[in-house]
């Protein structure tokens, strides 16, 4: 039998330290030696034979068990969280959580559990991701822009520094063709530049 530790984080900006601490103690506390521990930053989005979880997969053993700090570490939707569970189980591995205090086996209980945790993490998503829609569309309704505020100043375009010019430009009757051979851009990056400035 071996215990495993896993670690996801979905993006550089992000420290494994606290969950690697998390899993550590509760090890610890259960007089439990963590075997091995995996580590990936990567999205829970990425397919699953992309991930170091899918490999671990593939090498777990019967009787190992798998910590995580919680059960979303594993993946994103319910399918993946289902079908991950299901490989454990199907091995007669468990998989342990110590957010959720879940000790998910080869019963039905665990399976029932995990599939109830599966559904109800899949339905706080799509309501999150109906909410955020809700809300930009009565943004868009109330004549606000929606993104990064943008200033004339701003260096990450390139007509920026020729506002005046491409402004005096446009009122001289040029094309936005015309213009990007003046100032030596592309016909697209004028039209960009001028849609942006609301002209």
């Amino acid at each position: 039998m071996a215990v495993f530790g896993y670690i996801r984080v979905s993006s550089a900006k992000q420290n494994c330290d606290h969950q690697h601490y998390e899993i550590q103690q509760f090890a610890e506390h259960n007089n439990i030696n963590v075997d091995k521990w995996i580590e990936e930053t990567i999205s829970s989005r990425k397919p699953l034979n992309k991930r170091k979880l899918g490999q671990l997969l593939n090498e777990l053993q019967d009787g190992d068990i798998l910590i995580a700090a919680e059960i979303s570490r594993l993946g994103r939707s319910m399918m993946e969280v289902m079908r991950i569970l299901e490989t454990c189980l199907n091995k007669n591995c468990e998989v342990w959580t110590i957010k959720e205090h879940y000790r998910l086996g080869n019963d039905i209980q665990s399976k029932v559990m995990a599939f109830a945790f599966g559904l109800s993490a899949e339905i706080e998503r799509n309501l999150i991701s109906q909410r955020t829609k809700a809300s930009l569309e009565s943004i868009k309704a109330s004549g606000k822009k929606i993104g990064r505020p943008f200033a004339a100043s701003s260096k990450k375009l390139k007509l920026s520094k020729n506002t005046k010019k491409v402004k005096k430009f446009l009122e001289m009757g040029l094309t936005h063709y015309r213009i990007g051979k003046i100032l030596g851009v592309k016909p697209a990056t004028v039209s960009h530049f001028v849609n942006r400035m609301g002209w």
